[in-house]
């Protein structure tokens, strides 16, 4: 699944594209994937609509249109969106298609079909999406080990399935919880509650740090990104412990482990992560 820094990335990658273009055409083949309201409404809602601006918020991306209606979609375990011209390639697993004023298309493609779509009307409260429920960006002002500290210093669950918690933290997932984990030294599995004040401010510090840097390290060109067909992210040479179970570790050359946590296969250091 596509965790902050991929979302981010995608962000970055087509909002310059589509800004200020216009919808002339909604082509929906699979209409599960609009859960709110209806595909009909849904299509016939944003033609000639005007797009404004594409903002982020954890793993939901929200495409603005001029109106102040709005776009929310999240692109669970395979969503992927690609701007592209008319005569480009369609992947087999095209469920939606944004035709714009100048010719080109945002396609959306889903091998798995659980991404989703919902449309809002400009002032219409968001009770679907979950949007509403989640908790600190990273990057927030008063993103902090105190804030950190409040919701979770109780809790007697992994520090890992913490992390991952959508109503704390929101956009952390599998790939980045390893990452965090490791860098701060913390051993995945050890409960929330046994953690000290140091750790909770070594987390607050990792947390935005590990996450800032790996959105820079994705850094790609529309060109690029469309020529791996948003699936070419370029951090992942980048990633130290995670999908590297068995190999040595990069601080100081043990084995990593795998684990299953909270039904998530965790990667870490037994040595430097004890």
């Amino acid at each position: 699944m596509p965790e902050l820094p991929e979302v981010e990335t995608v962000r970055r990658v087509i909002e310059p594209q589509i800004k200020g273009l216009v919808i002339k055409e909604v082509i929906i083949n699979r209409p599960e994937i609009v859960a709110h309201p209806d595909a009909e409404l849904f299509r016939e809602s944003l033609k000639n609509q005007v797009i404004r601006e594409i903002t982020r918020r954890g793993k939901f991306l929200t495409i603005w249109l001029e109106s102040g209606d709005r776009i929310s979609l999240h692109f669970r375990m395979t969503g992927r969106l690609l701007f592209t011209p008319p005569d480009f390639e369609m992947e087999t697993h095209t469920h939606m298609i944004l035709r714009m004023n100048q010719g080109w298309e945002l396609r959306f493609v889903d091998t798995r079909r659980f991404g989703r779509f919902w449309y809002f009307k400009a002032g219409e409260a968001d009770t679907a999406t979950g949007i509403e429920s989640l908790g600190k960006e990273p990057f927030d002002r008063d993103f902090s080990a105190q804030y950190l500290a409040d919701r979770l210093e109780k809790r007697k669950k992994p520090i890992k399935e913490c992390l991952m918690d959508q109503k704390v933290i929101a956009g952390i997932g599998n790939i980045y919880s390893d990452e965090i984990l490791f860098e701060s030294r913390l051993n995945p599995s050890r409960p929330a509650n046994t953690l000290s004040d140091r750790d909770w401010e070594t987390l607050a510090d990792h947390i935005p740090e590990q996450l800032t840097y790996f959105i820079e390290k994705n850094r790609i060109t529309p060109e690029e990104y469309l020529a791996g067909k948003g699936t070419d992210y370029r951090n992942t040479p980048y990633l130290r412990v995670y999908g590297r179970a068995g190999k040595p570790c990069p601080a100081c050359g043990k084995l990593l482990c795998r684990r299953v946590i909270g039904g998530r296969g965790s990667v870490y250091c037994p040595n430097c992560q004890k």
